[in-house]
């Protein structure tokens, strides 16, 4: 039975391999897979999802006007696929989600989301909310705090390594300059809480 999954995490916790691995998963069986990534987001070059380990694989992209629904479904018309796949899922607008559950629901196909749940001031991002509240199955991939606890908060750090608590919720790039956190330590970054002597 299809479902829709979303894969959620913070920033560089490694989902967009995770993602190439399945995706390789199928095709190394025989069976066809469709890859989406976000048409803004275009670090590894257009049309590419790419993972800090050094693997990579062409998609195709979305833009916030894009029906993902018609396009897989116009996909379809080509051959058979056994899963999507859609990176950077936090950039789907709601209705775009809606679209994914049709694609699962209508056309019988599972659709695998991964992405960022919430932005560096903690707010979740559109596409990541509604899928939130749509996804048949969540799945956390983990990655750790400096002090060794699950991170499930990112920090955007200015060219002074300072905590910005403002601007943009979307700044593609520079990844350097986000530091995934465990709430503590991001709300210490926040200034929400002060440091104690042993650091915690």
């Amino acid at each position: 039975m299809a479902k829709l999954y979303f894969n959620y995490s913070t920033m560089n916790a490694g989902k967009s391999t995770v993602l190439l691995q399945a995706s390789h998963n199928y095709r190394e069986r025989g069976m066809e897979t469709y890859l989406l990534t976000a048409k803004l987001d275009d670090r590894a070059g257009p049309g590419r999802i790419a993972s800090r380990i050094g693997i990579s694989a062409t998609a195709d992209t979305f833009g916030a006007q894009d029906d993902l629904f018609a396009r897989i479904e116009a996909r379809l018309a080509f051959g058979g696929i056994a899963c999507v796949f859609l990176d950077e899922a936090q950039f789907l607008t709601k209705d775009q989600v809606w679209q994914l559950a049709r694609v699962v629901d209508d056309l019988g196909v599972p659709v695998m989301c991964f992405g960022l749940r919430v932005d560096f001031r903690g707010e979740l991002f559109p596409g990541s909310a509604t899928l939130l509240a749509l996804a048949d199955e969540m799945r956390e991939v983990r990655t750790i705090c400096h002090c060794g606890k699950k991170a499930t908060m990112v920090v955007r750090m200015d060219a002074e390594g300072r905590a910005l608590t403002d601007g943009a919720q979307v700044q593609i790039g520079g990844n350097e300059t986000y530091v995934s956190l465990c709430r503590r330590h991001w709300r210490e970054a926040m200034g929400d809480r002060e440091v104690t002597a042993d650091g915690c």
